[in-house]
């Protein structure tokens, strides 16, 4: 038999069996709080995993709608040819503003367009469009607080049923009136265990919720800089001088 093979299946076996012996040594309380972790750790990971295609999916997606924005010459163009880009931010500011740039422009009764809008219109359009990001950034921000609650909470339970877990075990020792190691570590391991759950939870937590900021904060300025460029040719367009 090949020897390496040998003492590594049999640590394998050794380590497996450590982790059931810890976690049947620990109390209630230190089961009761890993179960918390383990349920913060699904929606942490859930919560990454949709945020990053989400992310993923409007920066896709916004690249295409400039695009085809930029070869355009009227800025209504897309809007009068009915485009539609579900799930695009870009879009989604593009259509509020050309909805609020269009009845500023439509003339009562015959419902054909005025050629210049006034400045106090173009300015309810400039109002329309920092919503509309605002409202943008918002949906993209959703969901990011229970990563933060997940990095900032997890080390926090973890430690409370490590030091839930010491105080049993020594309480346990003072009542039997002897303190050897085989009567701690047994007690000390099992606490301990929960401060390593609460690592795993929080330290992916923590570089998913950085990511997922960084991105954010790209596309939020992109959004602002499209939403000028956008009110800077409606204003090329249609402000009467």
């Amino acid at each position: 038999m090949n020897v390496p093979i040998f003492f590594a299946a049999v640590g394998s076996r050794s380590g497996e069996y450590e982790m059931v012996y810890i976690w049947e040594q620990a109390t209630p309380e230190g089961k009761a709080i890993i179960g918390c972790l383990v349920v913060f750790s699904i929606v942490a990971w859930s919560v990454m995993i949709s945020k990053a295609i989400q992310m993923r999916r409007a920066k896709r997606l916004n690249h295409f709608f400039t695009t085809e924005f930029r070869t355009q010459k009227p800025v209504l163009d897309v809007f009068d040819r009915r485009i539609q880009a579900e799930g695009c931010p870009m879009f989604m500011v593009y259509q509020a503003g050309s909805l609020e740039l269009d009845a500023r422009l439509r003339v009562p009764g015959d419902g054909g367009r005025k050629r210049f809008v006034s400045l106090k219109g173009m300015e309810h359009v400039k109002r329309t469009l920092e919503n509309c990001v605002a409202q943008e950034s918002l949906k993209l921000e959703s969901g990011l607080i229970l990563l933060a609650i997940a990095v900032s909470g997890a080390p926090f339970l973890g430690l409370l049923g490590t030091v839930w877990g010491v105080m049993s075990t020594f309480g346990h020792i003072a009542q039997q009136g002897s303190a050897t190691m085989a009567a701690m570590a047994p007690g000390v391991s099992a606490a301990l265990i929960t401060t390593v759950a609460g690592l795993l939870v929080a330290i992916p937590s923590m570089f998913g919720y950085n990511w997922l900021v960084h991105n954010l904060r790209v596309l939020t300025v992109d959004l602002d800089n499209f939403a000028q460029e956008l009110v800077s040719k409606m204003e090329t367009e249609y402000l009467e001088e």
